[in-house]
């Protein structure tokens, strides 16, 4: 898998948050619904706010009661489409908002909700920040340009103002312009800080996400480069396996031919036992390209030697564990039969993986069982260990070695169990027909 292609399959379901024009994900259905759940309620809430307004007596001469339901539907029903229209939701509002104050509409608390929101959102969702910036300015400069205004028609006008003393430089008067002014540039720098802030954790999390899939393909194409070497491990091993068959039967075809005339009989057991190399031979040449066709992934580390590995070995990889610190048993049941190369090697390779693992995730500490089992028809090999040095928590796992393994079991027709135990530890376990890969095809 190339880079190229890695690129594009991580593209077609995450983008990238760090390309030019990326943009938060579209709201799903969920995000709208609660879309109009809050257009709708700060609506209602605006025309339950205007008629006490219109009680209190807030203006003296306030806009008519149709006009002013109007302008406030105009103020917070857009908010329905905020996530999807940020900045003209946001220009829309902010605009109506100015003529609800020219018209003297009576109700403010909502109407600067609503306007806090669509400020927020144009920072949170626009996609295109120069935009954003830019419609966020324009906007907090046109309401601080409407709000000088009104605070300077207030100084000018003793009944904007009615019972505020203006005598003195800290006046009530003052007071109480200098308290709008500062309300105003915390409520506008907090929708923009909000705004910007939710953008940028939702990029945050988009990269979370995006490198998450990266690594995610980077170990499908680490397993591809894996299940490449390890295929050739076993070609090699094959090579050698049928090497090995293919010699011996030129040496009993050799024999059988001197001893035809002489002794018969002889030359018959040679020639039945050059039947079988060549049986063996094509059996496990089927198994091994089964595999390899099929494109079962795996890995499993290659060895030197392969093809002198084996179950004879077995002993002597169990003592070069114990050697190495680790308490490790080998228990042998049954009488051993006959068994396939390619069979044998790969209960080698299973216990050698399965050691191999205990000793990483367990540590020193860890006790190790091997057991070989020879049945009717089948080997069976079985590693467990304690997983007294607390198993797959000091060194993270792959998984591939347990892949790895399962090809190569798969290579002689066999089957691969293996997961954590019920009272603790890990536990492999192998089971393969004695007639090796025949079964294979």
């Amino acid at each position: 898998m190339t880079d190229d292609v890695v690129s594009r399959e991580v593209s077609a379901d995450v983008a990238d948050p760090d390309q030019p024009g990326w943009q938060r994900a579209a709201p799903d259905a969920d995000d709208r619904r609660a879309d109009l759940l809050l257009a709708l309620g700060l609506f209602v809430g605006s025309l339950l706010a205007m008629v006490l307004y219109r009680v209190a007596g807030y203006y003296k001469h306030p806009a008519a009661g149709w006009l002013s339901a109007l302008l406030l539907a105009g103020v917070t029903l857009p908010l329905a489409q905020r996530r999807r229209w940020p900045t003209a939701v946001a220009a829309a509002v902010a605009l109506i908002v100015l003529v609800e104050g020219v018209l003297s509409v009576p109700e403010v608390l909502f109407s600067n909700i609503a306007l806090f929101v669509a400020l927020y959102t144009v920072g949170a969702w626009d996609p295109h920040r120069r935009r954003a910036f830019w419609t966020r300015l324009v906007i907090v400069v046109g309401m601080f340009v409407y709000l000088f205004v009104a605070l300077v028609r207030a100084s000018t006008d003793p009944e904007a103002t009615p019972g505020l003393d203006r005598a003195g430089a800290f006046s009530p008067f003052v007071a109480f312009m200098l308290l709008q002014i500062l309300s105003n540039v915390l409520y506008f720098a907090g929708a923009w800080w909000f705004g910007d802030h939710t953008w940028t954790s939702a990029r945050e999390r988009a990269r979370t996400l995006w490198r998450g899939r990266l690594l995610q393909l980077e170990r499908l194409r680490a397993e591809e480069r894996v299940v490449a070497l390890e295929r050739l491990h076993l070609a090699r091993e094959l090579h050698d396996s049928v090497a090995h068959h293919v010699s011996l039967m030129g040496v009993q075809a050799a024999a059988a031919r001197t001893l035809l005339a002489r002794q018969p009989d002889r030359a018959a057991a040679s020639l039945e036992q050059l039947e079988e190399a060549a049986r063996q031979a094509v059996d496990e040449l089927a198994g091994v390209l089964g595999v390899l066709r099929t494109g079962v992934p795996g890995e499993t580390t290659p060895g030197s030697g392969a093809a002198a590995a084996g179950v004879e070995q077995l002993t002597e990889l169990v003592a070069q564990a114990r050697g190495a610190g680790m308490a490790v048993s080998f228990d042998v049941v049954g009488q051993p039969e006959p068994i396939a190369p390619m069979t044998s090697l790969a209960v080698y390779r299973v216990v050698q993986e399965a050691l191999t693992n205990s000793r990483k995730h367990g540590g020193g500490s860890v006790r190790a069982d091997v057991r070989l089992r020879w049945l009717a028809d089948a080997v069976e090999v079985e590693v467990s260990d304690d997983g007294a040095g607390g198993r797959r928590a000091a060194v993270p796992s792959s998984g591939l070695g347990l892949v790895g393994m399962r090809e190569r079991i798969a290579a002689v027709a066999g089957t691969l169990t293996a997961g954590p135990r019920e009272r603790g530890g890990f536990l492999v376990r192998a089971r393969l027909p004695l007639d090796g890969a025949r079964s294979v095809t």
